[in-house]
């Protein structure tokens, strides 16, 4: 479906990402985590062909600078930290504007759209939502619509950064539970930058582990969140154990009390 070959990005005369390989296949959760800095969002945004990348980026086996925007918007929908509004529009045109890449000549919406768009609210528990304007809602309410505008694009490769961000601990269990069951239906594939470690690793398939645009890791959960690596990532020294439900790694920070 996706695959980064050795890609690195350049912003101006800082390498922001290094050489990195990451394929997105279906079915599947890909959780990248790393410090501030260490290459995250830049990653997502050229698996997206929003940046420019030496190396490849495959999309269904071709080079996704061979795809126009249009085409790529029918296959990749990005889920970005914060929605760029300027201009007031209510939370239904918002989520609309997910349907632009199968709209006709015209740019007007049919029945379909409006269906798919409703869809995608009640999905993000939104409906009651749906004629407020996007500036009224809260951070966490506006970033659940960015999520339904990406729904509603009905791609099979979701990019999402910071997903979580601003959301309470109910509706991010949410959120990534719905990414999730997507992927499950088995069509669909999702890369998601995180900060939360634990929830990376309850609900990703794959970790991968950055540091100033390196990979330092990528693995399944239980091999990649180990103190070891979690150290020298963060420069931290953290407590790894097993989540007394789940069973997946959970990771405590250790402070060294002073006095």
């Amino acid at each position: 479906m996706l695959e980064a070959r050795n890609i690195t990005v350049h912003y101006d005369e800082r390498e922001a990402v290094r050489d990195i390989s990451l394929r997105v296949e279906p079915g599947k959760v890909i959780a990248i985590i790393g410090p501030n800095g260490a290459g995250k969002s830049t990653l997502l945004r050229a698996l997206n062909g929003s940046v420019t990348a030496t190396g490849q980026v495959l999309l269904d086996d071709r080079s996704i600078s061979s795809y126009s925007r249009r085409s790529v918007a029918r296959r990749i929908a990005v889920v970005a930290q914060e929605a760029d509004l300027r201009f007031p529009i209510t939370v239904i045109e918002f989520v609309l504007g997910g349907r632009y890449a199968w709209s006709n000549a015209w740019g007007w919406e049919n029945v379909r759209d409006l269906e798919i768009a409703s869809a995608a609210l009640r999905e993000t528990a939104l409906e009651e939502f749906a004629q407020r304007v996007m500036n009224e809602l809260s951070g966490g309410e506006r970033q659940r619509a960015v999520l339904a505008r990406a729904l509603a694009t009905d791609a099979k490769i979701f990019l999402l950064d910071e997903p979580t961000a601003n959301l309470d601990l109910a509706h991010q269990a949410s959120m990534l539970t719905l990414v999730r069951a997507r992927c499950d239906r088995g069509d669909t594939a999702a890369v998601v930058v995180t900060h939360d470690v634990n929830l990376a690793a309850e609900f990703a398939d794959q970790l991968m582990l950055l540091k100033t645009g390196r990979t330092v890791a990528v693995g399944p959960p239980r091999e990649v969140l180990t103190a070891k690596l979690l150290e020298r990532v963060f420069d931290l020294r953290v407590l790894v154990d097993a989540h007394p439900v789940s069973g997946a790694p959970r990771i405590t920070p250790v402070h060294d009390r002073q006095g």
